[in-house]
């Protein structure tokens, strides 16, 4: 029985603005990424990483081609079917996006309210073990100002998989940090991501992390290429 990708891209093109302002950021994108894969995706800056990686997110709408995941074809997808397919996904970001006035407690547990179907105290229970996961279970009722950078990671990761996502999607996600926090924060995601049998989609410059890919895709001017895109 052929295994069946858990994401699908085929000849899948974008553009950005209209009319004479219309400019094309992605050629003939052909991907397949299968169960518990890790993959990292590297190139130049403005080769269109992080816009595939919105696309195979469901946070925004892919204008051309085959785009499925899970199964489920999102090329000219409305707002709602892009709704459905982001509940299966895990978001972690350069910038933590942590609410402020949100302990690490309730900002993990926001992973599991758009669910909507678990209780409170199973939210906290889930939430607080997922922070003892992440080494920070001293500091679950701490804010993110009282944090650092690498804890905050810690706490977004924390988040992305307090629900067991099946699809993990990270941009840059160590850029802010310093090389021993990096390296700390992608093992956990690592980890994490072979217990829960995820996969993971991770756009980085950082050659300090290429290590834990099962497999490194490279973008160049808007298309996936063969070889490693030459950086200065």
């Amino acid at each position: 029985m052929t295994k069946q990708p858990v994401i699908s891209l085929h000849q899948v093109d974008h553009y950005f603005g209209t009319g004479q302002l219309r400019k094309q950021v992605l050629f003939d994108i052909n991907l397949e990424i299968f169960a518990s894969e890790i993959i990292i995706m590297t190139g130049p800056s403005g080769s269109g990483k992080t816009t595939l990686l919105t696309l195979i997110g469901g946070l925004r709408s892919a204008q051309s081609g085959s785009l499925k995941i899970l199964g489920h074809e999102l090329c000219q997808a409305s707002e709602n079917e892009l709704v459905q397919a982001r509940r299966h996904n895990g978001y972690i970001f350069q910038a933590h996006n942590l609410h402020g006035s949100l302990t690490a407690l309730e900002n993990v547990q926001m992973g599991l309210e758009v669910h909507g179907i678990l209780s409170k105290q199973e939210r906290h229970r889930r939430a607080a073990e997922m922070l003892k996961q992440v080494g920070l279970e001293e500091r679950i009722n701490y804010y993110p100002a009282d944090l650092s950078g690498g804890q905050k990671q810690r706490v977004a990761i924390a988040r992305a998989l307090v629900s067991h996502p099946k699809i993990v999607l990270a941009d840059e996600p160590t850029a802010a940090l310093d090389k021993k926090s990096g390296r700390d924060v992608v093992d956990i995601m690592h980890d994490l991501a072979k217990q829960q049998g995820c996969t993971i989609l991770l756009v980085t410059h950082d050659n300090r992390i290429l290590d834990i890919a099962d497999r490194i895709i490279y973008m160049e001017d808007g298309r996936l290429a063969k070889q490693p895109a030459l950086t200065a």
